[in-house]
């Protein structure tokens, strides 16, 4: 029985248990086989990369204030973030990784950064 190399199907040579020709081949194979599975995964990823870039340059302190505008100017989409946190006074903060934003009306948002106790 002739086997193949399960990228580019060349007849394989030397261990009986050999999959790939050579690295190529099985970096190829395997960076295909990764592509399909994260191509949902990599566009909402880029989002929330921008999002938490966005927010990293116009909070320079713990907090600040800004407008949705000029969020939305710089590239923010506020319908992604990573996670929620509710307040004992029922404000809810929406988190992307440490920093948060808070809708304080229609316009203006309250940006905060999490800061860590180590």
């Amino acid at each position: 029985m002739e086997r193949v190399c399960l990228d580019c199907s060349n007849t394989l040579r030397g261990r009986t248990d050999k999959k790939f020709c050579d690295d190529q081949c099985r970096s190829n194979f395997n960076n295909l086989k990764k592509a399909g599975q994260q191509s949902c995964i990599r566009p909402i990823n880029s989002i929330l990369r921008k999002n938490y870039a966005v927010l990293s340059r116009i909070c320079i302190g713990k907090k600040v204030r800004t407008t949705k505008n000029n969020l939305l100017l710089n590239g923010f989409n506020p319908d992604y973030h990573t996670h929620l946190h509710q307040t004992q006074n029922g404000n809810t903060y929406f988190f992307c990784y440490d920093y948060g934003f808070l809708f304080l009306n229609k316009d203006e948002i309250l940006i905060v950064k999490k800061i860590e106790k180590i």
